[in-house]
């Protein structure tokens, strides 16, 4: 690509939309972010494009908001949460992540945008097993959030076959960082209280990825001729296991891993009388990717280390206190 580039992001307030914007600001992109309404512009990163949609949906207008838009970045989603309260969750996810995506692809044809880059999940190729998922294994999602999300990279297809719209999908596993939340939060703030964890014991392996480079993967696909029409699983290129994990975390934080172990069926046990069963079988499961594709394919490899990004984490986590 030469000249400045003109990019939309999806999600552009959000974890990893704010670090993607910040990034290409730096690089003297002209970047466009949406918002629900124009008074969360303020939540955009400074010099963001503000571009006012409402909700994503099948009936998301999208007219006279794409014009001069070379390239789309589709972070947005409804995300996977715990003890979900929809009357119908698949119907939901469906509405955000398959309609919407569907419509504003097709949007994105009718406007001339030439790259379509899609946030993906891992939890598309599944929930884990014992060797390392590659972009040739069958499909198998097991949640609403999964399935959704397979549903749009199949809808991906269909409008890149048809229009030459140069889609791109990732799927990250994990994803950790300066302004991570959910579970990878809880996990700093019980490492940094010192909680003993009962996990000492665990020998699983786990694939994680940095925001950084995430981010970098995102930015070569967007320039990479090589990366239209494919699809890509990424990762640090790091597996650990669950108490390997909490001991790097602890590191870098510079505090004492406070591990120890108990009987596997006492803990699964207990997580089926808490109604966690899912949640406490997956911290003794293996979800591992196989990131080979998108190195031979377009030349990428993480350029941080998980230390690095460690590190990074729990100093933003030090000074949020």
């Amino acid at each position: 690509m030469s000249g400045i580039k003109n990019v939309l992001v999806t999600g552009a307030t959000g974890f990893i939309g704010r670090a993607l914007c910040t990034r290409m600001l730096t690089e003297g992109w002209q970047v466009h972010g949406t918002v629900r309404s124009d008074r969360d512009s303020n939540r955009l990163p400074e010099s963001i494009e503000p571009v006012s949609i409402g909700s994503i949906g099948a009936d998301t207008n999208w007219d006279g908001k794409l014009r001069g838009i070379d390239t789309f970045v589709h972070l947005a989603a409804r995300v996977h949460v715990m003890d979900d309260t929809s009357v119908n969750p698949l119907e939901a996810f469906r509405e955000v992540n398959v309609a919407g995506t569907k419509q504003l692809a097709q949007s994105a044809v009718s406007a001339g945008v030439r790259r379509f880059v899609f946030m993906s999940s891992v939890k598309v190729n599944g929930e884990g097993r014992e060797t390392a998922y590659t972009e040739e294994d069958e499909e198998a999602p097991e949640d609403p959030y999964g399935l959704s999300k397979w549903e749009a990279e199949q809808e991906l297809r269909k409008i890149y076959h048809m229009s030459g719209l140069e889609t791109v999908i990732l799927r990250p596993p994990l994803v950790y960082g300066p302004g991570v939340k959910a579970n990878f939060y809880n996990l700093l703030k019980i490492v940094d209280r010192g909680i003993p964890l009962p996990l000492a014991k665990i020998d699983n392996r786990r694939s994680f990825i940095y925001l950084h480079n995430l981010i970098d993967a995102i930015i070569t696909c967007i320039n990479h001729p090589g990366a239209k029409g494919q699809t890509f699983l990424v990762n640090d290129r790091q597996d650990v296991s669950t108490p390997t994990l909490i001991r790097k975390i602890a590191s870098a934080m510079g505090k004492p891993a406070r591990l120890f172990s108990i009987p596997a069926f006492l803990m699964q046990m207990a997580g089926k009388l808490s109604g966690k069963t899912a949640s406490v079988d997956r911290l003794f499961e293996s979800l591992t990717v196989d990131s080979t594709k998108i190195k031979n394919e377009i030349g990428w490899n993480p350029p941080y280390t998980m230390e690095y990004g460690l590190k990074e984490t729990a100093k933003w986590y030090t000074k949020k206190l």
